[in-house]
């Protein structure tokens, strides 16, 4: 973890030992598939492969087999299955996020907003959906656990929008056809020089995406422990600051990639404990924004 995601190790310390540990082990997975997927070494720089198919289908079985309780081999795999039992994660969620790979596997590309939040659904909301029922909600909480698909929508457009350029080099374009098109910006150009004050309005429409997915997400971590709670607003204004860089710095987003710096961290870390403390009262638990996406089977 503290390779493939030094903020979410940062935020995980904030868990009570049990749920950070069981954190870890939900990460470790997440990563392998990842990694697997996209021929990645803990994160990092993806590469082409020539087998995705199979390796979608090496994920698939050892993910079924772990869930079964079966040995597979792989520990990262087999920690996944210890953590879906002793947690009653259920079953989809894990299928949700490997369809995730199975869309990257056949070269899908998003047409529609609609499409592109689907897509963010697959990859990041559904690993909140699990990391929610890791931290104790109640898988029948379908509210809590819209919060929780939100947060990971949070974190997958601050994502894309930082990560336009990588993605462009590996062959890939997660900006909605119809955005490009509504731009001007023609196919396989999206970070030619001309193009860059047209790629920002869209950086800034991720970002936007983003902040108003955060701040939904926050209203449902009253359903969360007190430290449950601290590490999850500690983790949101983390990643939504890679979101707002990228809003800030405008056509220069993609010049060199953008973090958020350890001292920044720990001032989100130090922020959130005082959040905790008056989370219920500063973000009640109403109603979720009607005009946000709504995931699958709500």
């Amino acid at each position: 973890m503290a390779r493939g995601s030094k903020s979410f190790a940062m935020a995980s310390k904030l868990f009570d030992p049990v749920t950070r540990e069981r954190a870890w082990l939900l990460y470790g997975w997440c990563r392998a598939c990842d990694d697997l997927a996209d021929g990645q070494d803990h994160g990092g720089a993806m590469r082409a492969v020539a087998d995705a198919q199979v390796r979608l289908s090496t994920i698939r079985t050892l993910t079924d087999a772990a869930l079964r309780g079966e040995a597979t081999g792989n520990p990262a795999f087999e920690g996944f299955g210890v953590v879906a039992a002793e947690c009653r994660i259920p079953h989809r969620f894990a299928h949700d996020l490997i369809e995730g790979f199975a869309l990257d596997a056949r070269e899908w590309r998003p047409r529609t907003q609609n499409d592109l939040l689907q897509y963010c659904y697959h990859v990041a909301g559904a690993v909140g959906l699990m990391m929610a029922v890791v931290m104790g909600v109640d898988p029948a909480d379908e509210a809590t656990l819209d919060r929780a698909c939100d947060l990971g929508l949070a974190f997958q457009l601050a994502n894309i929008a930082r990560d336009v350029s990588e993605d462009d080099a590996a062959g890939r374009c997660y900006l909605p056809v119809e955005w490009l098109v509504e731009m001007d910006i023609p196919p396989g150009e999206v970070m030619k020089p001309w193009v860059r004050p047209r790629l920002a309005v869209l950086g800034k429409r991720l970002a936007a995406m983003a902040a108003a997915h955060e701040e939904s997400a926050r209203h449902g971590t009253g359903a969360l422990s007190f430290r449950s709670a601290w590490a999850v607003l500690a983790a949101a204004g983390i990643y939504g600051d890679i979101a707002r860089e990228v809003a800030r710095r405008g056509e220069h987003a993609w010049d060199r990639r953008v973090i958020t710096p350890k001292r920044e961290k720990l001032g989100w870390v130090a922020r959130a404990f005082g959040q905790s403390v008056g989370r219920k009262a500063r973000w009640p638990e109403d109603a979720r924004p009607v005009e946000l996406w709504t995931r699958p089977g709500r």
